[in-house]
Order: structure tokens, then C-alpha cells, then sequence
């Protein structure tokens, strides 16, 4: 019989679905591959944080488990469930305050020491090429050559400092479960969507036949489908992924036509750079030309003296002198020439230069853009602060700081 459930990727169906103990107790045993005999939510629950881009549900157990042999642990558990791909420094502050708080500590023998911690990820996107739909990471202890450490393991300050993790890739997970694990979580299979309402999962009730603590998810999952007020949550849920995508979406391609806009600068500026170079060399050869040109005068000079002294030899000095001004001239055609060639380097000079300040214009009506966009949402601020909306409530609504949204505010 085919059912229709609400789809627990939702925070607000997930929520509700971990709001059962016995469902709570069910999830845990499989993921952790051992009877959860008892299980308490922790009072530093954590939820939807940071709606920029992302959405993190998180929910911190403390349970107690039973081990092979018999005894019982307590074990504390921290359960992150995400959308989107995220950045694994947000998933590292939250552990890091898990560490630092004082509440996650027991006393055993003569010290205090953290509760050993399993950390599960349940992640609504892939993780590169790792196939496993789920993945377990263990700890374990080695020696300097290698060799694996047991005796004296497990120990209160090794399992302080280390912690085991289970990550769930949920788009991985495959429509026909193989262990126990893969069946609780094929309610999350999102292979299952209803049509593209993706709001909502169609299975067959007959799969669990006979698994009561299976059809008691299913059954809070239908009741949860059927509820108006989560259906009501949900849609939130979806208005907020639809404004933060789209805000998203419209800041990257504002940020690559920015980069290409300084790409093309990057490149002017560069040819202007090699123009400059240019116009360097051409004036040094220049002042090398006019240094010639001295050279050439004083010789003139030199031969003008000796015409004077030496009047007996004046057909050889004139032929010398006419020689010499043959060269003057050529020197100074040489010189006209450079200068040619400098007005022609100034002129591809302005050229570049106008260039660079059309590129320059293009620059502040992107930056103009921007600060129309920034006065749109300083508009949105003012409607939503209007409108009763306070200012943590604006800040998550559209996916800021509240000092952002007080800044925002406060413009006019």
C-alpha cells in the first residue's frame, strides 16, 4: 500500500520526527549499531543556524548504550543534519563548543573527563567520490612503528580527546535498502518525491510489514504530512531557500562581472605598464642620440679651432668640416625620426589611457549597481522592521547579522 509521508530533510518534519522517543531511540540504535536503552535531549540544542546560504539542524542526545558485553555507556551524541554543501568549519566550531563545555564532562575514578562523543552528519548533498552511502570513522590507537595499541584501551583521556563520526550522504542512499541502517533511512530517499513536490515521499507501506518500530516512523511521518501547521512550516522553509538562491545567484554573477571587469583593467594596466616601458627605452635612446649630437659638436668645435690655427691645410679642414656637418645631419634626421616614433608611443599612450577610463566608467556603474542593490534591501529592512518584524527575526528572514540589519536600518 503506497503512503505518503512528509519528507524528514525538513528541519521542521525532522524536528518532530526526533520529538518521539521511541522513533529517537530507533534512528540512534541503527546508526550506531547498538541498543540505545535510554536517550535525553541535551539542553544546548541548537537549531537552523545560520540561514546564509545554508541550513544546519542541529540536535545534541545523551544516551545510553549497550556494548557487546553488556555494560552500559553513557555516550554523548551530536546529530548535524544539513541541505546544502556547506564548509566543514562550520561543522568544527560547533564540535569545538561541544569540547569546551563543561556540562559534556563526568567524573570516573579520580579525574573528570568528557563524555566520549559520536558526531553524525546527515547530509543532503554528496561528499566527492565517496560512494558508501554511509561512512563510518573509527577511531584507533598506534604505536611509533605502526603497530595497533589495544591494551589499556578504551581510555577516559584518550576517548576525551578523540571521537568517532558517522557520515550520511542521504542522495547516496539506495531505493532498496541492504541492513538494518539503510532501512530506517530510507524514509530520507529522495528518490521517493511525490512528483516535484519535494515536500513530500511516496513509499510502500508493505516494506515494513512486520518491523513495528519502522512503522511507527512512518506512521509520525504520515501524521506529520497530513499536519497544516508543519505543512505551513515547511513552505517557510522553502520561501527561505528560494529568497537566499535567488540573492545568491544574482551575487555571483555580480561577482564575475566584477572579476572580469578587473580582469580587463588588470590587462589595460598591464599594456600601459608595457607602453610606459616602451616610452622609457625610446627616451633613453634619445638622450643617447643627443649625447652623440654633443659628441658631434664639440668635434666641430675642435675643427673650427684648428681651421683658425692652421690656415695652410684649409681645403683638408673644409673638406673635414663638410664631412663632419654631413654627419651632424644625418644624426639630426635620426633624432627626427625618434621623435617621430616618441609622438607616435604618446599617442597610443592616450589611447590606452582613454582606455582605462572607459574600463574605469564601467567599473562605477557596476559599483552603482551594487549600492542600488544595497539601498533595495535597506528598503526590504525598512518594510519588514515596519511591519513589526523585529530585528532577529529581519536577520534570519533575509539571511544577515542583526548589526547588519540595524545598519541597514538606520540608512536612509
Amino acid at each position: 500500500m503506497m503512503t505518503t509521508i512528509a519528507n524528514p530533510i525538513y528541519d521542521i518534519v525532522f524536528k518532530y520526527l526526533l520529538e518521539d522517543e521511541r522513533v529517537t531511540k530507533t534512528i540512534l540504535s541503527a546508526l550506531l549499531q547498538k541498543e540505545v536503552v535510554e536517550v535525553e535531549q541535551r539542553r544546548n540544542e541548537y537549531t537552523n543556524i545560520a540561514r546564509d546560504g545554508l541550513s544546519v539542524f542541529r540536535i545534541d542526545f545523551g544516551a545510553k548504550v549497550r556494548e557487546k558485553d553488556g555494560s552500559l555507556n553513557l555516550v554523548l551524541i551530536e546529530l548535524q543534519k544539513t541541505w546544502l554543501p556547506t564548509e566543514t568549519l562550520r561543522f568544527r566550531q560547533y564540535l569545538g563548543a561541544q569540547y569546551a563545555n563543561p556540562d559534556n564532562m563526568q567524573k570516573e575514578g579520580n579525574g573528570t573527563y568528557a563524555i566520549p562523543m559520536v558526531t553524525v552528519y546527515l547530509l543532503g548533498h554528496k561528499v566527492g567520490d565517496i560512494e558508501e552511502p554511509v561512512l563510518y570513522v573509527r577511531r584507533q590507537s598506534f604505536d611509533y612503528d605502526g603497530n595497533l595499541v589495544t591494551m589499556g584501551l578504551p581510555n577516559p583521556f584518550v576517548d576525551s580527546l578523540t571521537h568517532e563520526s558517522i557520515i550520511v550522504q542521504i542522495p547516496r542512499l539506495r531505493v532498496r535498502p541492504g541492513n538494518r541502517l539503510e532501512k530506517v533511512l530510507s524514509v530520507f530517499d529522495q528518490t521517493r518525491l511525490e512528483g516535484r513536490n519535494q515536500q513530500m515521499l511516496k513509499l510502500d507501506e508493505s516494506e515494513y510489514e512486520g518491523d513495528a518500530e519502522m512503522l511507527r516512523i512512518v506512521h509520525r511521518l504520515t501524521a506529520a504530512a497530513a499536519d497544516a501547521k508543519l505543512r505551513h512550516e515547511m513552505n517557510v522553509e522553502d520561501e527561505y531557500f528560494s529568497i537566499i538562491e535567488d540573492r545568491d545567484t544574482e551575487l555571483m554573477a555580480r561577482k564575475k562581472e566584477l572579476a572580469e571587469t578587473k580582469a580587463t583593467l588588470n590587462e589595460t594596466q598591464a599594456s600601459l605598464s608595457e607602453t610606459q616601458a616602451s616610452l622609457s627605452e625610446t627616451q633613453a635612446s634619445l638622450s643617447e642620440t643627443q649625447a652623440s649630437l654633443s659628441e658631434t659638436k664639440a668635434t666641430l668645435n675642435e675643427t673650427q679651432a684648428s681651421l683658425s690655427e692652421t690656415q695652410a691645410s684649409l681645403s683638408e679642414t673644409q673638406a673635414s668640416l663638410s664631412e663632419t656637418q654631413a654627419s651632424l645631419s644625418e644624426t639630426q634626421a635620426s633624432l627626427s625620426e625618434t621623435k617621430a616614433t616618441l609622438n607616435e608611443t604618446q599617442a597610443s599612450l592616450s589611447e590606452t589611457q582613454a582606455s582605462l577610463s572607459e574600463t574605469t566608467a564601467s567599473l562605477n556603474e557596476t559599483k552603482a549597481t551594487l549600492a542600488e542593490k544595497e539601498e533595495q534591501l535597506c528598503r526590504s529592512v525598512r518594510a519588514l522592521l515596519g511591519s513589526g518584524m523585529d530585528e532577529e527575526t529581519v536577520a534570519a528572514t533575509l539571511g544577515m547579522s542583526a548589526d547588519d540589519v540595524r545598519r541597514l536600518g538606520a540608512l536612509t
